[in-house]
């Protein structure tokens, strides 16, 4: 059993440190396209040290791997970093070698913050799943691309019941979107009860309702918003204080949740003088184990 091995059957058994050792040392041993991206995967994933792993992942570039493990490294850190060209060069190089759902997805979040939205939305339907989040993404770029009778038709079949279902609220909040807000109410009630409630979604909610002359329904959405806020303001005051959670804490959480109060008193008359609440968009990458060796994932050994 080579050092490698011995560091993937440590790390496997939850002994992190004494597999991150063996993975130094394997690297120490030589300084290969395996041990160099396996040491790169475990400062990025393990560590959260993106900068020490681009270090090792640019060695094993240089070296022109033909596995596609390091290029897909190499992109979710240039998206972390928001080097979205940088990125999408890695993921293009990672998808000519072996196309992989990761790095689909990964091209398409480059791709749309470069404002390439017909690539970005063909990456993301390559990696969507069914009214998963993915497939939210999927749609939203054709609603920006005007694309609205082919978006409404996909967001028209999402299906609750999906095991990877986005949520009530999320699907509301694209027929926001799409203008379609009989239908937006339709499933921010379905999410009304399920979901903790926000400034950002309930005013895209009100919102709705405001488009569709629904006051009666307005008043009782600002009304328990507000009394959810009023219990959440009396329980932190009752809240004890100790190491982990300051007088400081309290404070800054407290004053947090006053401004919240405010947002929901005033949002009617805000909504009612014109302003359009903005629906919260981030696209998320993805990852996965890009362990040369891992028997896990049944990876092989990088072949030379």
């Amino acid at each position: 059993m080579n050092t490698n091995q011995k560091a993937l059957e440590l790390f496997e058994q939850n002994e992190y440190e004494n597999a991150l050792e063996l993975f130094q040392q394997a690297v120490k041993e030589s300084r290969n396209i395996q041990s160099l991206n396996n040491l790169a995967w475990m400062y990025s994933y393990e560590e959260e040290d993106d900068n020490q792993a681009l270090v090792l992942i640019k060695e094993v570039i240089h070296m022109k791997p033909s596995s596609y493990f390091p290029y897909n490294l190499l992109g979710e850190i240039n998206l972390r970093q928001k080097k979205w060209k940088l990125a999408s060069d890695a993921l293009s190089k990672s998808i000519s070698i072996q196309p992989s759902m990761e790095a689909y997805q990964n091209l398409a979040v480059a791709k749309y913050y470069l404002e390439e939205l017909e690539v970005a939305s063909d990456n993301f339907l390559r990696a969507a799943g069914n009214s998963d989040v993915v497939m939210f993404y999927h749609v939203k770029c054709l609603i920006e691309l005007e694309k609205k009778s082919e978006a409404k038709e996909k967001l028209d079949a999402f299906n609750e019941d999906a095991d990877d279902f986005i949520g009530e609220v999320e699907v509301a909040d694209l027929y926001v979107e799409l203008g379609c807000f009989n239908e937006a109410i339709q499933w921010f009630e379905k999410g009304w009860k399920e979901y903790w409630k926000t400034p950002n979604w309930i005013s895209r909610f009100v919102y709705a309702l405001f488009k569709t002359k629904n006051i009666t329904r307005i008043n009782e959405v600002i009304e328990e918003s507000i009394l959810q806020k009023d219990e959440e303001i009396k329980s932190a005051h009752e809240e004890e204080c100790d190491e982990n959670w300051t007088e400081g804490d309290k404070e800054t959480h407290i004053k947090q949740l006053l401004e919240e109060k405010n947002e929901y008193e005033y949002m009617v008359d805000r909504i009612s003088s014109g302003h359009i609440p903005l629906m919260e968009f981030e696209p998320a990458i993805t990852g996965a184990c890009y362990l040369f060796g891992c028997k896990r994932h049944n990876h092989p050994d990088y072949q030379e």
